[in-house]
């Protein structure tokens, strides 16, 4: 079996201090109150991961892993920060359950938030230039005495600034297995009156050069994923900034969405795979909002469960597999699998009488495997994000020897995890809130805080 890396990974029993970083420990809102580990599942066995020295008193967070099963992700070292006040943290890489220590572009900061096959990994760091408007510094903790955000690419030992679109800031956040990264970076240094940061345009870069992507009119946007196509999907602001849709870029066309698709109106795009293939959720004619495929401009209602009354995607695979959630109050969410022209229930494919209740499926990977999130006997569905999650992974049986016996498939969970909903994309009883006026914070917090992105990336072996 492959290995998988879940962000947001176990709680210790150690109390988070006060000035622990929110993001290497889960959330701006405060909401967990214990160290955190990242974790590596692997055959049935969960591996913690670590943290910089001193490991017990410091978080951890995975980000995304390598079909060698490197891992990226952030670390607190235990350092303080004099700006902020709080414990910095550090992009790291996990290799073969040792972690390394990146370092930084000369400031106290910096994070991990992709790593490819070749082992390059890319995310942000500080530099030791000031500026007020600092996507990290003031963006996420708040503070006009930081110093510049910057993309980098690690590779060979090397921390690389990939440089930006004429602003004082970047942040990169994917990369491809050719090594084509996509991230955000100020086109300028001058704040809108709109949005108070300077305008933020998606980049996609290559072999030196960083392509500026453009935005729907407005003065942010943000990608949210990236194929080895090298096509991006993300979200950006109309013209006045009050509004946001969903875009796709292609061979230098960037595309609405919301109103370049054919049989539906499409409110987030959350996944692609290398196929173009996108997955999310769409208001239909007879649906305000379900899950949907697009391909090639028309998008395909994948429907929701019977009961319920609407659903979202939020990952694909080549075989046109998707997983996600469906519901019709976000407090009894039922994880769904669409394959072949219908959708299931995983609830009913797990064995009877296991003691995990599985609320949301997160990734999956080529060969079907699928990772999400569950409570146990006595939590209820709607707490999952916070005191009761489990992750869960389910193994298709019947393909390859997974050793499921006559089972439809086997949930394994892990150890109690605790989760922050600010970068959520299921808090969408009204889809339109989804239509955020910050595309790049929102992306920000989703790369540091939300679990579905540290998932998207799974070996295939």
């Amino acid at each position: 079996m492959g290995e998988i890396t879940i962000r947001q990974a176990q709680a210790t029993p150690v109390p988070a201090p006060a000035n622990t970083n929110p993001f290497g420990c889960l959330g701006p809102d405060g909401a967990v109150p214990f160290i955190f580990h990242s974790f590596a599942l692997k055959d049935g066995v969960v591996t913690d991961l670590g943290a910089l020295s001193p490991k017990d008193q410091n978080c951890s967070n995975a980000q995304a892993i390598n079909a060698r099963g490197d891992v990226a992700g952030v670390s607190e070292n235990g350092l303080i920060d004099a700006v902020t006040g709080l414990i910095e943290d550090r992009a790291v890489r996990w290799e073969n359950g040792e972690i390394h220590d990146l370092g930084t572009l000369g400031g106290p900061h910096s994070a991990a938030f992709g790593i490819n096959n070749r082992g390059q990994i890319v995310g942000l760091s500080l530099n030791d230039v000031p500026d007020v408007f600092s996507i990290l510094d003031f963006l996420a903790y708040h503070t006009a005495n930081g110093t510049q955000t910057r993309a980098f690419l690690w590779e060979r030992d090397h921390m690389q600034d990939l440089g930006t679109l004429g602003g004082p800031d970047a942040l990169a956040m994917f990369i491809n297995q050719s090594g084509q990264v996509t991230g955000v970076s100020y086109t300028n240094s001058t704040p809108n009156a709109t949005t108070g940061v300077p305008t933020v345009d998606p980049f996609l870069w290559k072999n030196g050069t960083m392509v500026d992507l453009g935005t729907l009119g407005g003065t942010n946007g943000s990608p949210l994923a990236l194929n080895n196509a090298g096509q991006v999907i993300g979200t950006s602001n109309l013209a006045g900034d009050q509004t946001s849709d969903p875009f796709l870029w292609e061979k230098g066309n960037l595309i609405d969405l919301a109103t370049n698709t054919s049989g539906a109106t499409v409110v987030t795009a959350n996944a692609i795979n290398d196929a173009g293939e996108i997955v999310g959720g769409a208001a239909f004619a007879d649906a305000p909002f379900d899950a949907y495929l697009w391909r090639k401009g028309a998008a395909t209602d994948l429907g929701h469960l019977s009961g319920d009354c609407f659903s979202e995607a939020i990952a694909i695979n080549s075989r046109e597999e998707a997983v996600g959630y469906s519901t019709c109050d976000f407090a009894n969410d039922h994880p769904i699998l669409w394959k072949n022209g219908s959708m299931i229930d995983l609830n009913t494919a797990i064995p009877a009488g296991s003691n995990l209740q599985l609320v949301i499926a997160l990734a999956i990977n080529e060969r079907g495997e699928i990772a999400g999130l569950g409570v146990p006997a006595g939590c209820a569905p709607g707490d999952v994000d916070f005191s009761c999650g489990h992750a869960f992974l389910l193994i298709p049986c019947g393909e390859g020897d997974y050793g499921c016996g006559d089972s439809t498939a086997v949930a394994t969970t892990t150890s109690n995890i605790g989760l922050n909903n600010l970068g959520q994309h299921t808090s969408v009883a009204n889809p339109a809130c989804l239509r955020m006026t910050n595309p790049v914070l929102r992306s920000l917090r989703a790369r540091l805080i939300s679990p579905y992105r540290g998932l998207a990336t799974q070996p295939q072996k």
